[in-house]
């Protein structure tokens, strides 16, 4: 077999496809969030660019306290961790973060991973897999990484229609009643930014004595008096047994973690590969994600000036007749629904306006509702919005994309 020749026949099935992700070397700068310099692939002068896509919300990437903690460690403690949390690894800055987040979740403990797909496929595969005959009931619209931990568990996975109480309590209802059962969904939805019943789901999985598995990570730090995400916000995160977060959007450093009982906590540090196998975080990084959690526990001035700015853009959209899914989140989709255009669209916000934002094309999102995926941040000013609006309004007309009838 001539394997290059494979490879290049693959990726040229994507460019063909309109699918082919190129990458934006962007340099970020502090301070400067949400402005980035661009460096070009041509090799010409880097430029500077405005970023309106980016999973750091709130811009917490860029605060001072997040920063000096984390040269703090960085003298205190060095630059890596030293090993696998098991071996060599635990260092006392990770221990104090994971009580920021058993404390965020008012749950008796917290467990730290290297990222969030880590931690969710982590996580529920060896709950799947080491609870016997357990069934996994899955929202049919969670993340790949869910889907992955569910499949690597090798458990018998249930699909229900996507934030239906209904269709879910119908499958659970067909499950022996002594079986045990878990049922995991998301609270913000990345890519429609819609928001789960989580109130109703509880419902339905305590009636059935199945576990829950809630991921928040488009959530936490955004939503709730603390930060605690959706589950925080509606008085639910009592009734949820697992809840999953991510320390690499709005709390702006890397990271995941699950926040649960001591018992279940223990449980999966004890017995799932993905933690024991794992190089620590870094202490830096650690120190630098308990200073935003505990700054974000008190401060309302991220949230509500990043509300603000949302409604801001959607009301721009509106006006300008350019389609964008309506939700009740901070995640702002403008709907293109053509890969090809999705792609051209994007290059020319970058190359002629200096408006970095990606094209989001299958299998990310489906065939047919391809986007631009808007996110903004409590520091985009009003001129960076107005920008945004204008420069999107020229590209939409020179596409000949259709726009709302008012």
């Amino acid at each position: 077999m001539n394997y290059e020749s494979f490879f290049e026949g693959q990726l040229e099935a994507l460019r063909a496809e309109g699918r082919y992700r190129v990458f934006t070397d962007i340099e970020r700068h502090r301070g400067a969030f949400p402005r980035a310099r661009r460096h070009a692939e041509d090799g010409s002068d880097p430029c500077d660019v405005t970023v309106w896509c980016s999973n750091d919300y709130l811009g917490m990437g860029q605060f001072p306290p997040v920063l000096e903690a984390m040269h703090a460690a960085l003298d205190q403690c060095g630059a890596g961790a030293g090993g696998t949390r098991n071996i060599s690894g635990t260092n006392h800055h990770h221990v104090l973060l994971e009580r920021e987040l058993a404390d965020l979740h008012g749950k008796e403990a917290a467990l730290l991973f290297t990222s969030g797909y880590v931690s969710n496929w982590a996580a529920l595969s060896t709950l799947a897999a080491r609870i016997p005959n357990c069934a996994v009931l899955s929202d049919e619209s969670n993340h790949a990484s869910m889907i992955e931990g569910i499949r690597h568990s090798r458990a018998e996975k249930i699909l229900f229609a996507h934030n239906d109480p209904e269709d879910l309590n119908r499958r659970l209802a067909a499950l022996p009643a002594d079986r045990p059962k878990l049922v995991a969904f998301e609270s913000v939805y990345s890519m429609d930014g819609d928001i789960a019943p989580i109130a109703e789901l509880c419902d339905v999985a305590e009636a059935h004595g199945a576990m829950t598995y809630l991921d928040e990570v488009h959530a936490v730090g955004l939503y709730g008096p603390r930060g605690g995400g959706i589950s925080e916000r509606e008085g639910l995160a009592h009734r949820l047994t697992v809840i999953e977060g991510t320390l690499g959007k709005a709390f702006g450093v890397m990271g995941g973690y699950i926040a649960a009982s001591d018992a279940l906590c223990d449980f999966v540090r004890s017995f799932a590969s993905g933690f024991i196998f794992t190089t620590a975080l870094p202490p830096a990084v650690a120190a630098g994600a308990a200073t935003s959690i505990r700054h974000l526990k008190t401060s309302q001035v991220e949230r509500e000036r990043q509300r603000d700015r949302v409604a801001k853009v959607r009301a721009g959209l509106d006006a300008a007749g350019i389609p964008h899914l309506a939700n009740p989140s901070h995640i702002v989709p403008v709907m293109v629904g053509d890969p090809v255009h999705c792609k051209q669209i994007s290059d020319t916000l970058l190359d002629e306006f200096g408006i970095y934002v990606q094209p989001i094309n299958y299998p990310t999102v489906a065939r047919g509702t391809e986007r631009l995926r808007i996110t903004p941040s409590p520091i985009h000013s009003d001129a960076d919005i107005d920008h945004l609006l204008t420069s999107l309004g020229k590209v939409w007309a020179r596409c000949g994309r259709s726009r709302m009838v008012a």
